[in-house]
């Protein structure tokens, strides 16, 4: 499905004519320079790279790459198949105005980052027991991870405590609320992904 790369802005909230509020999300959306179309007979496949951001001190492939498109190299690259049809050429420039008020888009990002996480916090766990008879560290502890004799080693997968967030998730059908295309604004009901100014990618 064709798409653009953007940029969360942050969270807010908007009204509609009858009165209520809605959550949403403001996307920085494109503008999206195409740098690159892929075929099948050079690289085997089909595809539109398109390119967002600008590189402050980009090296000289980077900027050699981008120069083909006549343009500066991009700080975030993203091929989309479903471009691949001819609508577009090397060097367009896509911006918002490709979405409409009312429609449905899936977003893809980066969630924000936990840091070392125990199991409560990493997987809901309740802990070992109460805080009686003794047990005055067991509050959050994860318990036995496996037995001793047989098989004598602990399982993959394993739910412990480790490195929590910076996962890619998408959240599909969220829908568009407001398109700005001065100020390539989209405006998306609900949450997404990652922290404040984290690149994000907007699907149709």
């Amino acid at each position: 499905m064709p798409g653009l790369i953007g940029k969360k802005i942050g969270m807010t909230s908007i009204f509609d004519a009858d009165g209520k509020n809605y959550p949403c999300t403001v996307i920085e959306l494109g503008p999206c320079v195409v740098t690159q179309i892929k075929n099948e007979d050079v690289d085997g496949y089909a595809a539109v790279q398109i390119g967002f951001g600008e590189q402050k001190h980009p090296v000289q492939a980077a900027a050699g790459h981008a120069s083909k498109a006549n343009t500066t190299a991009k700080k975030k690259y993203v091929e989309f198949k479903d471009f691949a049809d001819g609508s577009v050429s090397l060097g367009d420039v896509l911006t918002v105005s490709m979405f409409e008020e009312g429609e449905f888009v899936d977003i893809v990002g980066t969630t924000k980052g936990k840091g070392f996480q125990g199991v409560v916090r990493r997987h809901g766990f309740a802990g070992v027991g109460q805080s009686t008879h003794g047990q005055h560290n067991r509050l959050r502890a994860p318990g036995s991870i496996g037995a001793g004799s047989d098989p004598s080693r602990v399982f993959k997968g394993t739910r412990m405590g480790g490195r929590m967030g910076v996962d890619r998730v998408k959240i599909q059908n969220l829908q568009v609320l407001k398109v700005d295309t001065e100020q390539n604004l989209l405006v998306v009901k609900g949450s997404v992904p990652g922290a404040k100014q984290s690149l994000v990618i907007v699907e149709k």
